[in-house]
C-alpha cells in the first residue's frame, strides 16, 4: 500500500517544519493521536528519535513504535516503524512556495511476512479510509500552523 498528498499551508516553512516534528505537543496538534510518549532523542523529531504514539484508527485504538531515520531541517523527514509483519515508512517534504509552504507526504506499508502479504490483500480495501485519516493529520496540522 502506497498513499501519497499534498497540502498548502498558509505559514513560513520553518514555522511549518517545526510543528510537523513537535512530538511534545502531537496529541494535542492531531486529533487521532491520544497519546505519545518519547522512548529516545530528543522531543522536537531528529534521526533516532524513538516514540510510541498512540492513535484512534477505524473506531479502535492502536499504539505503535516508530523512529526517524531521516531528517533535513526544514525541507524533509522520514520516520519509520514495524508492526505485524509489516514496515512501515511515512516521508515528509516542506517546499517554500510564496509566503506559505507546500507538503508532501508518502506514507508506504511493505509486507515482511507471509501473513503480512496474505492480509495486504484486505487491507488494500481500507486504502481510501487510511487516506483519509492520514489526510486528517495533514489537516489538523495545517489549522496549528496557520493559528501562529
Amino acid at each position: 500500500m502506497k498513499i501519497q498528498d499534498s497540502i498548502n499551508i498558509d505559514a513560513d516553512r520553518a514555522l511549518v517544519f517545526e510543528v510537523f516534528c513537535d512530538l511534545e505537543n502531537a496529541a494535542a496538534n492531531i486529533g487521532a493521536i491520544t497519546k505519545l510518549e518519547v522512548l529516545a532523542g530528543p522531543a522536537q523529531l531528529n534521526v533516532g528519535t524513538r516514540w510510541r504514539e498512540t492513535r484512534t484508527m477505524f473506531g479502535t485504538e492502536a499504539t505503535e513504535e516508530m523512529w526517524v531515520t531521516g531528517y533535513e531541517q526544514d525541507a524533509s523527514y522520514v520516520s519509520e516503524a514495524e508492526s505485524r509483519g509489516t514496515h512501515y515508512r511515512s516521508e515528509y517534504r516542506f517546499t517554500a512556495e510564496g509566503s506559505g509552504t507546500r507538503v508532501d507526504m508518502t506514507f508506504e506499508g511493505i509486507p515482511i511476512s507471509m501473513g503480512a502479504r496474505a492480509a495486504s490483500i484486505i487491507g488494500a480495501l481500507f486504502a481510501g479510509a487510511a487516506k483519509k485519516a492520514l489526510h486528517q493529520d495533514l489537516v489538523d496540522l495545517k489549522r496549528v500552523c496557520e493559528s501562529r
